[in-house]
């Protein structure tokens, strides 16, 4: 990064060192020779940096007559156009047709296609660098939180300035400039006005998936697999775990040690709760551990309707039910079944503790 700031810095340099020879041979009169200059200039930095050099030369025609707008008494609707001659590097200004140019043109144009360079220069860095990154969409990332662009996080991913829109962000969540933060490189998203920009996540269930791919090894080699996530970003998140790997714990194994894997994560998510739940290709036991911390007793299912009735024991009705409806709810999104919770009327022998 710092090997290309200095690559950047000494192409400014480079720009305004020519931009002050234009205008040096501007004053001393030898007009047509600054615009010779000119245009090897444009071809010369053009082809340094790999963009299209008839690119430059219509970004700055264009930029040339917005400029002659400002400048210059016109109507609004009178056709504006501005012209650098391909061979000679003459400037020329049409209004309506009408050859236009003014005298001291030069000096506005040496100006212009400064900065029309410059923009191109970094446009051009910024697409080689979105091209490399698009190689990893999908992935974790560090990322450093910049600053907040309206209800969006601006983002520092390498070298780019990500944005994380608010749907992306894990709801709650306080992030400050400076922040480091872990982050899902979802898409590269066009945008109408400002080009090609790298959207990231925090509150996507593929992020979850990937912070265990990171956090636990027996996923990312595929020893253990996760069969279905379900999630409310910055509350709660189910993560259903399967493995048919000998002596292997699936549930152990994204746990840790002492709990230090499963810790590492809900300290990565502000502390959001997650649940890991045994996946079970019996649907009747997958939703009774999808239920987890209750202990169901009974299932009536309803097939065609895709819906069940959970029956579980009296004193772990609002268990089952979770907190505002949350437990049976993520229960639901992770079996992709509607289930409603009944009581048995029956106190259960153990009792655990309510979710609080």
């Amino acid at each position: 990064m710092l090997f290309l700031s200095i690559k950047y810095y000494f192409l400014q340099i480079f720009i305004n060192m020519i931009y002050l020879f234009l205008i040096y041979i501007v004053i001393l009169g030898n007009y047509m020779a600054a615009q010779s200059d000119f245009l090897i200039a444009i071809h010369q930095i053009a082809s340094e940096r790999g963009i299209e050099t008839q690119d430059v030369i219509e970004a700055v025609n264009e930029a040339l007559a917005a400029a002659y707008r400002k400048d210059y008494s016109v109507e609004e609707e009178d056709v504006v156009e501005a012209k650098i001659d391909d061979n000679t590097g003459d400037f020329k200004v049409t209004v309506n047709g009408k050859d236009s140019t003014p005298k001291d043109f030069g000096r506005i144009a040496s100006q212009t296609a400064k900065q029309v360079i410059l923009q191109k220069v970094s446009e051009t860095e910024r697409d080689t660098l979105l091209s490399q990154i698009e190689k990893r969409i999908g992935t974790l990332e560090m990322g450093t939180v910049q600053r907040f662009d309206g209800q969006n996080i601006v983002v520092e991913v390498g070298k780019i300035s990500a944005i994380m829109p608010q749907q992306e962000q894990i709801y709650g969540e306080i992030l400050r400039p400076g922040t480091k933060i872990k982050v899902y490189l979802k898409e590269i998203q066009e945008f109408p006005t400002g080009g090609r920009k790298l959207i990231v996540s925090r509150s996507s269930d593929l992020f979850i998936r990937a912070l265990f791919e990171n956090e636990v090894p027996e996923i990312s080699n595929s020893t253990v697999i996760i069969k279905d996530i379900a999630r409310e970003a910055g509350s709660r998140t189910k993560v259903a775990v399967f493995s048919d790997a000998q002596g292997i714990d699936p549930i152990g194994a994204c746990v840790g040690q002492r709990g230090m894997r499963i810790i590492a994560m809900t300290n990565e998510l502000g502390n959001e709760k997650i649940d890991i739940i045994l996946w079970d290709e019996d649907l009747e036991k997958y939703i009774k551990n999808s239920l987890s911390p209750a202990k169901p007793v009974a299932l009536k299912f309803d097939k065609e309707e895709k819906h069940v009735i959970v029956i579980v024991p009296d004193d772990q009705l609002s268990l089952a039910i979770g907190k505002d409806g949350q437990n049976v709810r993520l229960a639901a999104k992770l079996t992709s079944w509607s289930i409603d919770i009944e009581s048995d009327g029956i106190k259960s022998e153990e009792e655990p503790s309510l979710e609080k």
